[in-house]
């Protein structure tokens, strides 16, 4: 069955038990970073997408211009401490063989905005919500199997999709990662021939805005084709399998999911209290002269 098919077939998995605030459930762009030095980038192309308990991302600062080893993204496990209202990442395999982002999220939520404050105060990051209503799948990526050998090879990844949205993240074979860990940086692996290009960028992020065609991606030559393409089946076990050509070669990418809501609407508004409301209405032909919803 197509992905379409596997949507309507798929029994519901919710978001109840949810650790974290639901205003993260979405796909999300960043507007901005604003650094403790006074700059501000509002260029770099950043998506971060959130499934019920893991979350995918990418970052490109030239776009698809991006040389090969400056590219980032990776797939993490979503960490919420209840105490200090900190969200982190457990992050097992990522583009780079490094943590970049090590400080945990302080975070504030106004209408369709999170920021989220580093700890140490190095910067502030505005994220803007950019799903609204629709399917909302998580597809957590758990290993894949070569269809001809036979051999079953653990990586990480998976599959995301939040109503208008999608993300897909399939680590590299762990042969490659072993390699890598060799080496204190992809520079440094490339310089001294223990991988190719190809190598590294065998790591894919992708993200689809407004559809399924890939709008932004760690692998350039998958801009333009499409998330979720290839043959999907329900396995007896629970797990979703799907077929998928990787470096040429055919495998079975196995799933858990992570969640399964058929119709879910996102978090684009946040409350506040009546005089608010009466103020803004008040003062509506000042302050809704020029505004508009921002994603």
């Amino acid at each position: 069955m197509n992905l379409s098919t596997l949507l309507e077939r798929l029994p519901r998995k919710g978001v109840e038990g949810l650790a974290f605030p639901s205003n993260l459930l979405g796909t999300f762009r960043r507007k901005s970073i604003s650094f403790c030095t006074g700059v501000t980038d509002e260029t770099t192309i950043v998506y971060w997408v959130q499934s019920k308990s893991f979350s995918i991302d990418l970052r490109l600062s030239e776009a698809a211009a991006t040389p090969v080893a400056e590219r980032q993204g990776w797939v993490g496990d979503t960490m919420w401490d209840d105490t200090t209202k900190l969200l982190s990442w457990h992050i097992e395999k990522s583009y780079q063989p490094r943590i970049q982002w090590p400080e945990p999220a302080g975070l504030s939520f106004i209408g369709n905005c999170v920021l989220e404050f580093a700890p140490s105060g190095a910067y502030v990051e505005d994220w803007r919500q950019t799903s609204s209503a629709g399917p909302f799948l998580g597809l957590r990526l758990v290993s894949m199997l070569n269809e001809v050998t036979g051999k079953e090879s653990p990586v990480d990844g998976g599959l995301v999709i939040t109503g208008e949205h999608a993300a897909f993240a399939q680590s590299r074979l762990p042969e490659v990662d072993d390699v890598l860990r060799q080496a204190a940086s992809i520079d440094e692996a490339l310089a001294t021939g223990l991988v190719t290009e190809a190598e590294i960028e065998s790591y894919e992020v992708s993200v689809a805005v407004g559809g399924r065609a890939i709008t932004h991606s760690t692998q350039s030559g998958r801009v333009g084709q499409t998330i979720g393409e290839g043959d999907f089946s329900i396995r007896s076990d629970g797990k979703i399998a799907q077929e998928r050509l990787v470096g040429g070669e055919l495998y079975l990418l196995l799933y858990e999911v992570d969640v399964f809501e058929p119709e879910f609407t996102f978090v684009r508004q946040t409350p506040s209290t009546s005089e608010a409301r009466d103020w803004m209405e008040q003062e509506k032909r000042h302050l809704a002269r020029h505004a508009v919803a921002i994603s």
